[in-house]
């Protein structure tokens, strides 16, 4: 039986009076952390603001974390402002609240409903192609974002739903950005009441969003009582919602509908165009890689466009998925867990209202678990002959119980996308380092541009 890994936590750097290290931190989170692991260890103690964190580091350490019992470790509210735009959705709830609202969830994201949103991901995908010309400049970031909404609304609504597509996107482009500026700096301890210049605008973007919801869930309401049915046969996310039923028979009400749907567009959109941002960025500094992408692209599809029978097959694609997931989580923290009382860790108590943490950038880029951690290496996680990656040194879902309902839907639209543009198109992203930024998403801190170089005809089929 191997033996368990100490939990020797260290003190780390204590910061300043009252800000703690809230000024390090807001400047280089991902520094910040790596700091933490490099030069301190994989347990270690830390100030933030008036919060007490405790980081760890080690995957035997993290997986005890995520898979420990609620009533050990609470989720707190991940700040003011991403409680306005979620509500009390899935991923901010506790206790019989939070399995009753996974329940009404688990219905819109199920492996079969995953397959059946799978032609319209590569159906918006190859529409994407066919606007693509060879030769020109685009910002990777945008359009990544732009196909990837256009996949989310057509699953969780049905259709493309026009204007309403395009106001919600902003409203929700403006509060992403404001969530991730909060997450950085001082607005993470604001009292509520305090409404600075950002939580204006997070409120306004807001209730755009909330009025949009409100029409699109109204409307299909109407229909439903139309047709007298609760289930009208209709196969996207926002259907599956207002059918499902908990344990004890009860519908969802119309809050928890919007606040269910919001994250879903939120864990649906985001988190998919980022993985493929980086995912073409790195395939850019890899020649081999995006080779060997195009010989097995040729090989399983033989020019006609991939359905979700072809995703199994498409290993080195998926491969090129999960390596861009290791080295760019769109995830980059763990939302944290605070110690409630009589709280251990491998069998050391930690005080009650500590903020436990976790950090997949970390983990991911530890080369005590990944040979040459910061390169590109599709291969390391090749069935045969790949790397040996300890259990949860790769989570960028998260683990244990509450671990991310969609990342089935995220896996198999990333692959399924990259493999339909990556049939007729490669791109060149401009040479020069690009920094991920921390926010509500890790994406490019910069415009991440390149040229569109044609590589084949328009697939068939």
């Amino acid at each position: 039986m191997v033996p368990p890994i100490p939990f020797l936590p260290v003190a780390g750097p204590r910061g300043l009076p009252f800000l703690g290290n809230l000024p390090a931190f807001g400047k280089g989170p991902l520094a910040f952390l790596e700091h933490l692991r490099d030069d301190f260890g994989d347990v270690v103690t830390w100030p933030l603001g008036p919060a007490r964190i405790i980081s760890l580091a080690h995957p035997e350490h993290i997986a005890e974390l995520l898979a420990a019992h609620e009533r050990d470790y609470a989720t707190p509210d991940i700040g003011w402002a991403f409680g306005r735009l979620v509500g009390r959705s899935v991923i901010r709830s506790q206790g019989a609240d939070w399995r009753r609202k996974r329940s009404l969830v688990q219905p819109a994201v199920r492996p079969r409903q995953v397959s059946m949103y799978a032609a319209t991901m590569v159906e918006c995908a190859a529409a994407l192609a066919d606007r693509w010309q060879d030769g020109t400049r685009i910002d990777v970031l945008r359009e990544m974002t732009l196909l990837t909404q256009r996949i989310v609304v057509r699953t969780l609504f049905g259709n493309d739903i026009g204007d309403q597509a395009r106001v919600l996107a902003e409203a929700m482009t403006v509060a992403g950005r404001e969530i991730g500026a909060e997450l950085r700096g001082i607005g993470l301890f604001l009292p509520p009441w305090v409404r600075t210049p950002a939580r204006r605008r997070l409120l306004e973007a807001v209730a755009a969003v909330d009025t949009e919801m409100g029409r699109l869930i109204d409307a299909r309401v109407i229909d439903a009582r139309a047709t007298r049915t609760q289930d009208d046969g209709r196969e996207d996310a926002l259907s599956r919602l207002l059918a499902a039923r908990d344990e004890a028979g009860r519908p969802p009400t119309r809050t928890e509908v919007r606040d269910e749907a919001v994250t879903l567009w939120v864990g649906g959109h985001e988190t998919t165009s980022t993985a493929l941002t980086w995912s073409w960025y790195l395939l850019s500094t890899a020649p081999n890689a995006r080779t060997r992408l195009a010989a097995e692209l040729e090989r399983v599809l033989a020019g006609r466009l991939p359905t979700i029978d072809d995703y199994e097959q498409l290993t080195w694609t998926q491969q090129i998925v999960r390596e861009a997931l290791r080295l760019y989580p769109p995830g980059w923290m763990i939302p944290p867990r605070v110690a409630q009382k009589g709280a251990v860790l491998a069998g050391t108590p930690i005080p009650a209202g500590t903020m436990v943490w976790c950090s997949q950038w970390v983990t991911h880029r530890d080369p005590r678990w990944f040979r040459d951690p910061t390169s590109f290496r599709p291969e390391r996680w090749d069935a045969d002959g790949g790397e040996a990656v300890p259990q949860h040194a790769w989570f960028p879902f998260g683990g244990g119980r509450r671990s991310c309902l969609g990342a089935r839907f995220a896996l198999v639209e990333t692959a399924l996308v990259l493999a339909t543009l990556a049939q007729r198109f490669q791109l060149d992203v401009a040479e020069g380092d690009i920094t991920p930024l921390a926010g509500l998403q890790l994406q490019p801190a910069t415009r991440l541009h390149a040229t569109v170089r044609a590589t084949s005809a328009r697939p068939g089929g």
